[in-house]
C-alpha cells in the first residue's frame, strides 16, 4: 500500500480552525443547552462528562421507521420490535403488586397494551404523545394485543427515517431521546468549524474512508444504512489506529533508547543442547530460533511473544534462548505463575541441560555443572539465601521461579534473557518488576510465552508492542488426540471403561474436576469427592492419586513423581495440571463438567495427553443441556485439535471483552471496534501506524494524531499497555 500521510496540523484551539478531540474533551456537557442540570448529572452517572464522551457514546442500534413490524402482522407468541405512540397510562395495586398498564397504538392505528409489574415509574416515563420502540412477545387477552414487561426505548418525537437508539439508563432517568437531542446539538453547533481530521484527503481516499466530520454525523444521524456503515468503518479505524500508534511509538522509543546486551545462539551450550535432542527440530522451531537469534544479536532488548500450540516444543526454544544468555556470559530467568508449574519447568530444564558444564576456575577441573535453581515462596530459608547470593554474584546461571523472583531481595548480576511463561496470568506491574532485577542499567531480552493460541488480530492489538513468533508444527512422534463428548449415563460409563482399558494396556489417565472440595452452592464435581467415589466404584482396584493447589508442595512433588514413574494409574486433579505437566505415558484425560471450562482451558487440559507415541483420547463429560454457547465450545473441541482455529472460535463466541481485559484499567478507546468483525481493519491500522510513527518512536510528523492518543488513551493507559 502506498504510504499514508497525516493531515496538516490544525490551528491552535479556539483559533477558528476545525475542532480537535482535545477541545471536545475539554468541553463539559454542562456547556450544552439541551440537557438541563438534572440530565447533565444523569449523563455523569453514565460516564458522559465531556462533549467527546457524548460524541463517542455511539448508538447501539437504529430504528428504520419504514421497516417496523406492525401489530396486525404478528402472531401470538412471536417476538418483535414495534414503534408505538404512547396514550394513557395508569397504575393499580393487586395485593402487594403494582400493575402499570400503558395503552399505545402502532403506525397503522392498531392497539397494543403494555403491562409492567412493580414498575410504577413507567407511568411517569411513558407520557402521552411520546413515541417509543417496544420489543417483546405478543400475547392477546380479550382480543386486545399486548406485551408483558417489554424492552422499551423512548425516541420522543424524532423525525427522519432512521432513528438512533443509544445505551441509556432508566435508573438515572436518561432516555435515548435525551442523549440524541444533546448529540444533535453538538453536531449543529460544531458545523461552522467542522471536526479536525488527522488524515488528509489523499490518505482518506487511499484508505477508502470518509472524513471525520462525515463519520460523526453519519454514525449519529444517518440518512441511510450505508451511511451509518461507512461512518462506523472510519471511527472503528480511528480507535484501532490510536492504539497501534501508541504501542508502536513506545516500542520504537524503547528500541532506540534502551541499553541491551548483545548475545548469540551459536555458543557451545546451545549447540550441545540441540545436538543432544532425541528428535530433530521442526521447521517452525528452526524459524523461531532464527528470529530470536537475530533479536539477541542486536544491541536493543528483544520483546518477543512466542505462541505455540499445546506440544509444539516451546520449552526447547526457551531453553535454547536461555543457554544463549549463559554462553554470552549472562544469566537467564524463567518466571511462571504457579508453584506446580515452576516445579515442572525446573525438572524439565534440569533434564534438558543434564551433563552441560560451565567454566569455574575455583574447581579442580576448571568446570562445574550448569546450575538451574528453583525459587518459590516455599523454598527453604537457607536454600533461598544461597540462590539469592548466587544470583547477585552470577554463580547461578539459570533460575526458575514464581512471583518470588520479583521480591525486593532479588538482584541479578547480569540478566541476559528473561522468559515469562503464560504471561497473561501475571499483572502488568509484576511483569515490569521482573525486568528491574538487573544490577546494572541493561535491559534483558524478553521472551513471553503462551500455550494459549491468540487470534492474529488480538495479538496485534493486545500485544502490539511485541514481535510475534508462532510455532505451528508439532514435533515428530506426536499422535493425534481423539476427542469425544459424553452426554448420557451410558456414554459416561463408557468413558470409565476407556480409562480402565488404557491402564490395562500399561498406560495412565487424568481425571479433571473444576473444584477442590464440595460446595453446597454448586453441583460441579470436586477433586476430593471424585477421587473417593472413583476409587470405590468405577476405578476400583486401580491406583488413584489426587493433586490440587491445596496439596502441600512436598506432597505435590511426590504425587507427580509417582505419576511420572507409573506408581499411580489415574490422577484426579484440578486445573493445576493445565500447563507444564508432561507424562508421555498418560493417554486418556476425562474432563468432568466440561461445560464449566472455556475453550482455551479445555484445549490446554486436552494437551496433557498425546505427548508420546501412543494414541490418546480426551473425553468431555457434560450434559447435553440448553446452553448453546457451551454446546458450541464443546462441539469445537470435538471437531478440531488446532489451537489457532479454536482461538478464533473462542473470539467469536466470547467477543473481545476478555481479550481487551488485558488492559485492566484506563479509559477504553475500543467502543466500536470488534476484533471479530474488524480483523481487516486491525491489520490496516497496524500497517498505517508503521508508516506514521518515526524510527525512534517520534510523533512529531503527526501532531494531531499524537494529541488524540494522549487525550483518548491517556499517558497512564499507554504506559500500562506498553509494560506488557
Amino acid at each position: 500500500m502506498a504510504q499514508v500521510r497525516p493531515a496538516e496540523p490544525s490551528p491552535a484551539p479556539g483559533g477558528g480552525g476545525p475542532i480537535t478531540v482535545a477541545e471536545l474533551d475539554a468541553l463539559g456537557v454542562e456547556r450544552l443547552r439541551s440537557p438541563g442540570a438534572r440530565r447533565v448529572e444523569a449523563m455523569g452517572e453514565l460516564g458522559l462528562h465531556s462533549v467527546w464522551d457524548l460524541l463517542t457514546h455511539y448508538p447501539r442500534r437504529y430504528i428504520d421507521r419504514s421497516r417496523q413490524a406492525v401489530v396486525r402482522d404478528l402472531r401470538v407468541g412471536e417476538e418483535a420490535m414495534v414503534l408505538v405512540r404512547i396514550g394513557a397510562a395508569s397504575t393499580r395495586r393487586s395485593g402487594r403488586r403494582a400493575i402499570t398498564t400503558v395503552h399505545t397504538v402502532d403506525g397503522e392505528g392498531d392497539r397494543l397494551r403494555l403491562t409492567f409489574f412493580n414498575q410504577p415509574w413507567r407511568e411517569r416515563q411513558l407520557t402521552a404523545g411520546t413515541e417509543a420502540v417496544v420489543f417483546g412477545r405478543l400475547e392477546r387477552f380479550r382480543d386486545v394485543a399486548g406485551m408483558t414487561a417489554p424492552i422499551v426505548d423512548l425516541v420522543g418525537d424524532r423525525t427522519g427515517r432512521i432513528v438512533p437508539v443509544y445505551p441509556q439508563s432508566e435508573r438515572v432517568g436518561l432516555s435515548t431521546w435525551d442523549i440524541g437531542r444533546a448529540v444533535e446539538e453538538v453536531l449543529r453547533r460544531a458545523a461552522p468549524r467542522g471536526f479536525a481530521d488527522p488524515l488528509d484527503e489523499t490518505a482518506r481516499r487511499r484508505l477508502g474512508m470518509v472524513d471525520r466530520g462525515a463519520a460523526l454525523v453519519g454514525i449519529h444521524t444517518p440518512a441511510a444504512p450505508d451511511e451509518a456503515a461507512a461512518a462506523r468503518r472510519r471511527l472503528t479505524f480511528d480507535e484501532l489506529l490510536r492504539m497501534q500508534v501508541a504501542l508502536l511509538a513506545r516500542k520504537r522509543r524503547l528500541e532506540a533508547s534502551a541499553i541491551g546486551r548483545v548475545q548469540r545462539l551459536d555458543g557451545p551450550l546451545v549447540r550441545r543442547l540441540l545436538d543432544g535432542l532425541p528428535f530433530p527440530l521442526t521447521g517452525a522451531q528452526r524459524r523461531v530460533l532464527g528470529e530470536i537469534d537475530a533479536d539477541l544479536a542486536r544491541p536493543v532488548p528483544m520483546h518477543r511473544l512466542l505462541q505455540g500450540d499445546v506440544g509444539a516444543g516451546k520449552t526447547v526454544v526457551a531453553v535454547a534462548a536461555m543457554l544463549g544468555a549463559v554462553d554470552s556470559g549472562n544469566q537467564a530467568l524463567l518466571m511462571v505463575p504457579t508453584e506446580v508449574l515452576a516445579e515442572q519447568h525446573a525438572a524439565a530444564v534440569r533434564g534438558m541441560v543434564e551433563g552441560l558444564t560451565v567454566e569455574d576456575h575455583s574447581t579442580l577441573t576448571g568446570t562445574r555443572p550448569l546450575r538451574v535453581d528453583l525459587l518459590t515462596n516455599r523454598t527453604p530459608a537457607g536454600e533461598r539465601r544461597r540462590i539469592l547470593a548466587g544470583l547477585r554474584t552470577g554463580d547461578v546461571e539459570v533460575v526458575v521461579g514464581t512471583h518470588a523472583l520479583i521480591g525486593d531481595a532479588v538482584t541479578v548480576a547480569r540478566p541476559g534473557v528473561v522468559v515469562i511463561d503464560e504471561q497473561h496470568r501475571f499483572g502488568v506491574e509484576q511483569r515490569a518488576a521482573l525486568l528491574r532485577r538487573s544490577a546494572d542499567d541493561a535491559v534483558p531480552d524478553v521472551l513471553v510465552m503462551t500455550a494459549t493460541p491468540i487470534p492474529r488480530t488480538a495479538a496485534m492489538t493486545v500485544y502490539g508492542d511485541l514481535d510475534v513468533s508462532v510455532l505451528n508444527e508439532l514435533p515428530p512422534g506426536r499422535t493425534p488426540i481423539t476427542t469425544t463428548w459424553a452426554r448420557t449415563p451410558e456414554e459416561v460409563a463408557s468413558a470409565w471403561a476407556t480409562v480402565r482399558a488404557a491402564v490395562t494396556a500399561g498406560r495412565q489417565a487424568y481425571v479433571v474436576t473444576p473444584l477442590v472440595e464440595d460446595s453446597e452452592k454448586s453441583e460441579v464435581a470436586s477433586a476430593e469427592r471424585t477421587r473417593a467415589e472413583l476409587a470405590d466404584d468405577e476405578l476400583l482396584g486401580l491406583r488413584v492419586g489426587l493433586l490440587h493447589g491445596r496439596v502441600p508442595a512436598a506432597e505435590r512433588l511426590t504425587v507427580m513423581d509417582d505419576f511420572r514413574l507409573g506408581r499411580i494409574d489415574v490422577l484426579v486433579a484440578t486445573t493445576v495440571i493445565e500447563v507444564g505437566v508432561d507424562v508421555p505415558n498418560a493417554t486418556v484425560v476425562v474432563i468432568l463438567d466440561a461445560d464449566r471450562f472455556g475453550i482455551a482451558q479445555l484445549h490446554q487440559l486436552r494437551g496433557r495427553v498425546g505427548r508420546g507415541v501412543h494414541a490418546s483420547t480426551c473425553i468431555l463429560v457434560a450434559a447435553d443441556d440448553d446452553n448453546p454457547t457451551a454446546a458450541a465450545r464443546l462441539g469445537a473441541l470435538v471437531r478440531t485439535t488446532d489451537g489457532f482455529e479454536l482461538a478464533e472460535v473462542d473470539l467469536d463466541l466470547r467477543g473481545e471483552g476478555t481479550v481487551m481485559g488485558e488492559r485492566q484499567k484506563g479509559r477504553s478507546d475500543l467502543k466500536l471496534a470488534s476484533l471479530r468483525r474488524d480483523r481487516a481493519l486491525v491489520e490496516l491500522a497496524r500497517e498505517v501506524a508503521g508508516e506514521l510513527v518515526g524510527p525512534s518512536g517520534e510523533l512529531a510528523a503527526i501532531p494531531l494524531l499524537a494529541e488524540e492518543v494522549a487525550v483518548v488513551l491517556g499517558e497512564e493507559a499507554v504506559d500500562f499497555l506498553a509494560k506488557s
